[in-house]
C-alpha cells in the first residue's frame, strides 16, 4: 500500500510544481503520506490551522494541507473521485460557515449566526467541487433575524457581512487563498447588492428568473450560515425549479444556451493543446447540461430525479426509463474521466483552468495521471469527448425539422379533402381560425410555430376517428382551456407517439376527453413512462397525496388529493382504452386510489376538526367501504359507498376550545370527511359519496357507534343489508378498532338463517330491482338478466345460506364457493369477462349501446377478445352460464334479453 503512496509522491514532486512546493512546506504531512496513512493525513490537515493568529490564516493552512493530502491520496488510488469532490465541498461548507460566523461575531459580539444564508450552487451544491474550484454561493438575508448593531439597517449590515466573507475566503495573502468566490449567480447580479433579502429573491424567482437559473437551482442546497432558513427558502422556490406542468419553452432556452456556449467557445474543437475540458465539445458542461435538461423536463413529476450529483442524476434517469442505462453508464464514465483529468491539470499550478496545456506540460499532466505521454492522453480524451458530444448533439437537435403549416396554407383544404374529412373548405377555415388569436394558448409566435409543426399529424389522426366532428369539438375544448401552447404542442412535438394517446382520449373516451378539456394539464402525465404503469399500493399513493407542504394546509391538502387522484384516474383511463393492462387490474388500481384519497382526507379532516373542537379520548371515527369500493373493483363511474362508525361512548365530550358531545362530534366530523372527498375545489370535484347503506338509511344518523351498528344489524337489518355487508371492508381506523368492527361483521354474516326465507327475500329484491332499474343497452353487463347483478345475488345468497366463502372481492368469493362445491369453477370466467366489460364500457360505451367501430375494437381488446363479434358471443355465453346457475340455485328460469 505504501508503495502506491510513494509512487504518487514521486509523480507529484516530478510533474506538479504546486504539489512539490506544498509537500516541501509540510514535512509532518509528508511523513504520514509516505506511510500510506491517508485518514491520518486528512485529520492532520483539519488541524493544520489550529493556533493560527486569525481565521483567515487558519483556513488557508487547512486548505493547503487538505489540497495536498487529497491530491496524493487521489494519485495513489486510495481516494476515489467522489470522495475527493465531497471532501473539497465539505471543506467549502466549513469555510463559508466559519467566515459567516466570524463576520457577524466581529460586528455583534455573542450573536448567533441567524438570518444570513449561503446557498451553494453548481459543483459546490452538488458536492462535486474540483481541485481548484471557485465557489458560487448566493448570499441571502432575513431582515427580521439578521444580527446587527442598532444603527445598522438590515441591508447595510448584510452587505458588510458579505464583503467580509468574500475577503476572508478569496483574498490572496502570503498563506495563499481559501476559495475564490463568485457571487454573480445571484438575482440581477449586475445591479443587485452582494446579499439579497429572502423576499426580494423569492419575488425574482417567482416572476423574473430565466431558464438557466432553474437549471442552476437543480443543484442548490443550504450550505452555511442559517441552514434552516436556507432550506425553508429552497422549499419555497421548489415550484419554480420543479414544475409539474411541462415547459418546453424553457427547455428550448436551455438548448439555446448550450448552443451559444458552443458557438462562443474560442478554443480548438479537436482534443489537443488548448482544448477546454469543461466548455469544449463533448466536455464536462455538456454531460451536466444533458442530465439537467432531462431533470427539468421530468423532475417536476418524478421526485426521484431531483438529485444534485451529475452521476447520480444520470443513474436516476436511467432507472426511471428516461434514458438508456447504457447511455447513463457511458456518459457517467466519461464524466468521471474528464473530472479526473481536470483535477490533474489543476494540481499542476493550483489554477482554475480546464484547458489542456501544450508541449512538455501536456506530457507532465499525462505522467501525473500515470500515462505514457500527452499523445496517449489526447487519444483517450478524444474518444471520451466523442461519446459525450454524440449524445448531446441528439439532445440539441430535438424537435427540429417539422414543416410549418402556414407555408402550405392555400393547400389545406385539398389536404383535408384527401384525408377524407367532410366539408374540407369549411374545416380549413375552422383550422385557420384556431391561429387567429382567439385562444390564449396560441397568441405567441413560439406557440404558433409549435402548433404548425404538429398540425399535419393531428389532422390525419382526426380523419381516422369514428366521429371527427365530436373529436374536433373536444380538441377545441382542450385548446380553449390550455394556458400555454408551449406546454401542449411542444409536448406533442417532442414525443409524437403521445399524439396517438391524445387521439385515443379524444375519439374513444368521452368521459376522459371532457376531463381533459377541463384540465389540459393532465396531458403532462402522458410524458412520464410511468403513465402506463399501474400505481403502487395504497400507502404509496397516499404518500404522493401528502407530499411536500400540502399536509400543512387543509385547503392545499384537499387540492393535492384532487390533483393526484385526477392524474391517476386519467392515466388509468388511458391504460384502459389502449388495453395496456387488464381492466380487472385497472379496477383494483382505481380502488387503491380511492382508498388512499379517503385515508388522506380522513386524516386531514380529523386534524382540522380537532384544531377547533379537540378530540375525544379513547374514541375514533372509522370508515367502512361497501359495494365496489369494499370489493376493490371500482370503475371510472363508481361512487363511493361508505358507512361512518365511531368507537367509544355517545356521552363523551371533546377536549377542544369548542367541545362537542360524542354523537354530535362524529356526525359533524363525518360530514367534514364526506365534504373533503366530494366538494369541488379549484381543482374540481372528486367522488360522489353514498352513505345510504348506513343503519336506517337516510333517516338514520350519519355516524353511529359500533354498539348501535351491531345491535341494528342483529335485530333490525333487512336481508339486503346483510348482502351488502358481504362486500364490506374497513378502510380507515386503527388496527384495534378495525378488529372490533370486523368481528361484528363476521358475527352478523355467520348467523344461522332460514333458507326458504332467505331465498324469498333475495328473489323479491331482485324482482323489484328488475322492475325499477332497466338495462341501459345491449352491453349493460351489470343489469342485463344473466349479468353481474344476478351473479352477485347468487353469490350472496350462497354465502349467507352456507355461512362460507365470505370475501369482499367477488372473484375470490366465487373461488371459495367453487372449492366448497357450491358453484362450478367455470363461472369465474363469466364473472371476469362481464366485469371487464363493465369497467371498460364505462369509458368506451358509457350508454351501454353498441359503440362505433374504433371504440368497439378497443372494447374487444380491453376485454381480451379478438374482435367485437367475439366479445358479443362470449358475453352471451357468460350470461347463459349465469342463467343456468340461477336455475340451479333458485329453481327459477331467467328470461335473457337479446
Amino acid at each position: 500500500m505504501a508503495r502506491g503512496w510513494q509512487d504518487a509522491l514521486a509523480r507529484a514532486r516530478a510533474e506538479a510544481p504546486f504539489l512539490a512546493r506544498a509537500l516541501q512546506r509540510q514535512p509532518q504531512l509528508v511523513s504520514l503520506l509516505e506511510a500510506g496513512q491517508g485518514d491520518a493525513a486528512l485529520e492532520w490537515a483539519r488541524q493544520a490551522g489550529d493556533n493560527a493568529a486569525s481565521l483567515g490564516i487558519a483556513l488557508r493552512r487547512e486548505r493547503l494541507a487538505y489540497a495536498t493530502a487529497l491530491a496524493i491520496g487521489d494519485l495513489a488510488g486510495a481516494f476515489s473521485l467522489d470522495f475527493v469532490m465531497v471532501e473539497l465541498s465539505d471543506l467549502a461548507d466549513r469555510a463559508l460557515d466559519l467566515a459567516i460566523n466570524d463576520a457577524i461575531e466581529r460586528r455583534v459580539e455573542g450573536a448567533e449566526p441567524r438570518g444570513l444564508i449561503a446557498l451553494a450552487l453548481g459543483k459546490h451544491g452538488a458536492h462535486e467541487l474540483n481541485y481548484s474550484s471557485d465557489i458560487d454561493p448566493i448570499l441571502l438575508y432575513d431582515p427580521q433575524t439578521l444580527p446587527r448593531r442598532d444603527r445598522d439597517e438590515p441591508g447595510e449590515a448584510a452587505q458588510r457581512y458579505a464583503r467580509e466573507v468574500v475577503k476572508t475566503l478569496a483574498e490572496t495573502t502570503d498563506e495563499g487563498y481559501v476559495f475564490r468566490v463568485d457571487l454573480r449567480l445571484r438575482p440581477a447580479s449586475e445591479v443587485s447588492p452582494l446579499a439579497i433579502s429572502c423576499n426580494a429573491a423569492l419575488t425574482h424567482y417567482e416572476s423574473l428568473a430565466l431558464a438557466w437559473e432553474r437549471a442552476a437551482f437543480i443543484r442548490a442546497r443550504a450550505a452555511a450560515g442559517d441552514i434552516a432558513a436556507g432550506e425553508q427558502f429552497l422549499e419555497a422556490i421548489k415550484p419554480f425549479v420543479w414544475r409539474s406542468s411541462l415547459d418546453f419553452g424553457a427547455i428550448d432556452e436551455i438548448r439555446r444556451l448550450t448552443a451559444r456556449i458552443r458557438s462562443n467557445y474560442k478554443g480548438p474543437n479537436a482534443v489537443g493543446p488548448g482544448f477546454n475540458l469543461k466548455h469544449g465539445r463533448g466536455g464536462i458542461r455538456e454531460v451536466e447540461f444533458f442530465a439537467q435538461t432531462h431533470q427539468l423536463i421530468h423532475g417536476g413529476r418524478d421526485p426521484s430525479l431531483r438529485l444534485r450529483g451529475t452521476r447520480a442524476a444520470l443513474d436516476a434517469l436511467a432507472a426511471a426509463g428516461r434514458i438508456d442505462p447504457e447511455q447513463a453508464q457511458s456518459l457517467g464514465d466519461a464524466y468521471d474521466r474528464l473530472r479526473v483529468i481536470e483535477h490533474r491539470i489543476q494540481m499542476m499550478n493550483d489554477q482554475q483552468t480546464h484547458a489542456l496545456p501544450a508541449g512538455e506540460a501536456l506530457d507532465a499532466v499525462a505522467r501525473l495521471d500515470g500515462l505514457r505521454d500527452g499523445a496517449a492522453l489526447v487519444e483517450e480524451l478524444a474518444a471520451v469527448t466523442d461519446t459525450v458530444a454524440r449524445n448531446y448533439d441528439r439532445l440539441l437537435d430535438g424537435g427540429k425539422g417539422a414543416e410549418p403549416v402556414e407555408a402550405a396554407a392555400p393547400a389545406l383544404g385539398e389536404r383535408l379533402q384527401a384525408l377524407g374529412l367532410a366539408e374540407p373548405e369549411r374545416l380549413a377555415e375552422r383550422v385557420h381560425g384556431w391561429r387567429d388569436g382567439r385562444y390564449q394558448a396560441l397568441k405567441s409566435s413560439a406557440a404558433v410555430d409549435a402548433f404548425d409543426a404538429m398540425l399535419p399529424a393531428l389532422l390525419e389522426a382526426f380523419a381516422k376517428a369514428d366521429d371527427p366532428e365530436h373529436a374536433l369539438l373536444r380538441w377545441e375544448s382542450v385548446l380553449a382551456n390550455a394556458s400555454s401552447a408551449i406546454n401542449l404542442f411542444r409536448l406533442l412535438e417532442a414525443r409524437p407517439g403521445l399524439l396517438d394517446q391524445l387521439m385515443a382520449v379524444l375519439t374513444l373516451a368521452p368521459t376522459l376527453a371532457e376531463e381533459l378539456g377541463r384540465r389540459p394539464e393532465l396531458l403532462d402525465t402522458l410524458i412520464d413512462a410511468s403513465a402506463l404503469d399501474l400505481p403502487g399500493d395504497v400507502a404509496a399513493i397516499a404518500a404522493r397525496m401528502e407530499a411536500g407542504d400540502a399536509s400543512r394546509d387543509y385547503e392545499r391538502q384537499l387540492d393535492r388529493i384532487r390533483i393526484v387522484t385526477g392524474e391517476l384516474r386519467f392515466a388509468l383511463g388511458l391504460q384502459l382504452i389502449q388495453a395496456v393492462h387488464d381492466p380487472l387490474e385497472i379496477a383494483a388500481a382505481l380502488s387503491r386510489t380511492a382508498e388512499a384519497a379517503l385515508q388522506v382526507a380522513h386524516r386531514a379532516a380529523c386534524e382540522e376538526f380537532a384544531r377547533k373542537h379537540g378530540r375525544i379520548a379513547d374514541s375514533e371515527l372509522l370508515v367502512l367501504g361497501l359495494g365496489r369500493l369494499g370489493g376493490g373493483a371500482l370503475t371510472h363511474a363508481s361512487d363511493l359507498d361508505i358507512i361512518y362508525l365511531f368507537t367509544g361512548e355517545t356521552g363523551a365530550e371533546s377536549d377542544g376550545e369548542r367541545p362537542l358531545g360524542g354523537t354530535h362530534y362524529y356526525n359533524r366530523l363525518a360530514q367534514r370527511v364526506s365534504a373533503a372527498l366530494s366538494v369541488p375545489t379549484a381543482h374540481g370535484a372528486l367522488y360522489e359519496i353514498d352513505t345510504r347503506l348506513r343503519p336506517q338509511g337516510a333517516q338514520g344518523p350519519l355516524a353511529s357507534t359500533l354498539q348501535a351498528f351491531a345491535k341494528y344489524q342483529h335485530e333490525a337489518a333487512w336481508t339486503w343489508e346483510h348482502m351488502a355487508l358481504t362486500r364490506a371492508r374497513v378502510l380507515a381506523g386503527s388496527d384495534e378498532a378495525k378488529q372490533q368492527l370486523e368481528t361484528i361483521i363476521a358475527d352478523v354474516l355467520g348467523q344461522v338463517r332460514d333458507p326458504d326465507t332467505l331465498r324469498a327475500d333475495v328473489l323479491k329484491m331482485r324482482e323489484e330491482m328488475a322492475l325499477h332499474k332497466k338495462p341501459g343497452g345491449p352491453l349493460d353487463a351489470k343489469l342485463l338478466r344473466g349479468g353481474l347483478v344476478d351473479l352477485e345475488f347468487i353469490i350472496h345468497f350462497l354465502q349467507l345460506r352456507e355461512r362460507t366463502g365470505f370475501s369482499p372481492d367477488l372473484g375470490s368469493a366465487i373461488d371459495a364457493l367453487a372449492d366448497a362445491g357450491l358453484m362450478p369453477p367455470e363461472i369465474r370466467k363469466a364473472h371476469d369477462l362481464m366485469t371487464r366489460l363493465l369497467i371498460a364500457g364505462r369509458l368506451l360505451c358509457p350508454d351501454q349501446a353498441e359503440p362505433p367501430p374504433a371504440a368497439a375494437e378497443a372494447l374487444a381488446q380491453a376485454c381480451q377478445c379478438e374482435t367485437y363479434p367475439d366479445l358479443l358471443r362470449r358475453l352471451s355465453e357468460a350470461r347463459g352460464a349465469v342463467a343456468a346457475l340461477w336455475l340451479k340455485t333458485f329453481d327459477q328460469k331467467l328470461e335473457l334479453e337479446q
